[in-house]
């Protein structure tokens, strides 16, 4: 059989951190997933990038592989595993995996302690299934519950009740046990795995676990302050705009982000906003005004 290097499968460095794998794993299964690619040879590819992720993601298996590689082996290599490989290693060759694993693979961390018996296929976990789901940015503050509509690839559909915990970020992965593709040989199902996406918010911007918010107020609120009711995602608070306030300016409200151990908070972004001239008394302030201050110049 010809070795794999897991490490190029994915395009990792060797040191690669575990964030490191598992941005690098979400990028090729999504570029190589066979429900979004129907090129010729995508499946196959993406079945290399589970069984990379699979070894590359655990620990043991990590440092296994890493002890295994240190001895020159190349992508491609004729291979054999060493003696007595995996005996006293600790890995559990009963249901390793994800399903669809290679040759390579199975020799290394797939065997069974002391192999099927004859016309008994070996139980193997089926494999896991991608997915996306979008909420709405209330929805990620609050948590909750959202339904979900899958394929399951025979044109039939299957509606699924999502719980979304409070305070979720995007690209976070929910993970529902038992809801991937069937096992083999009676082993357990995959998992579907959801990756969050976060829909764009009319009012407020998302910025990890900041919220930003765009304040309009009055030149005369600007000029000699006020206090103006502000909305958060957990309500309306007051807020005091202080005297000389310009456009652009950024107040804080502590703690009135998103939830988590260390709540984000909201910024207040400033923008002054004069009234329209709609009647001759509104044209005569404005003029008046423009007399008082006929040395500021807003563009010095």
């Amino acid at each position: 059989m010809e070795f794999k290097d897991y490490y190029d499968i994915l395009g990792v460095k060797p040191d690669a951190s575990e964030a490191d794998v598992k941005a690098a794993y979400r990028k090729l299964a999504r570029k190589y997933h066979p429900d979004k690619n129907k090129e010729a040879g995508a499946e196959e590819k993406f079945k290399a990038i589970n069984e990379a992720n699979e070894v590359l993601r655990d620990a043991e298996k990590r440092r296994a592989y890493d002890q295994l590689r240190a001895g020159g082996y190349r992508q491609g290599e004729q291979f054999r595993p060493p003696p007595n490989w995996g005996q006293g290693q600790g890995f559990d060759f009963g249901e390793s995996g994800e399903g669809d694993f290679s040759d390579f693979f199975e020799s290394l961390f797939g065997r069974t302690t002391g192999g099927a018996r004859p016309g008994q296929s070996r139980a193997r976990r089926g494999r896991d299934v991608q997915a996306h789901v979008q909420i709405d940015l209330q929805t990620a503050f609050d948590g909750g519950r959202t339904r979900l509509s899958l394929g399951d690839g025979t044109g039939k559909e299957r509606v699924l009740e999502v719980k979304i915990p409070a305070g979720i970020q995007p690209g976070k992965v929910i993970r529902l046990s038992g809801q991937g593709h069937p096992g083999v040989g009676g082993g357990p199902q995959g998992d579907l795995l959801l990756e969050v996406g976060i829909r764009d918010d009319a009012r407020f911007k998302l910025d990890g676990l900041n919220v930003l918010y765009v304040l309009s107020i009055s030149p005369w609120e600007a000029a000699l302050g006020a206090i103006v009711s502000v909305p958060t995602l957990a309500g309306t608070v007051d807020l005091r705009i202080p005297a000389g306030s310009q456009s652009g300016r950024k107040l804080r409200l502590k703690g009135r982000g998103m939830p988590g151990p260390m709540p984000g908070d909201q910024f207040v972004e400033i923008s002054i906003k004069a009234p329209p001239v709609d009647s001759e008394a509104q044209r005569e302030a404005y003029e008046a005004l423009r007399a008082q201050f006929a040395h500021y110049d807003p563009r010095h």
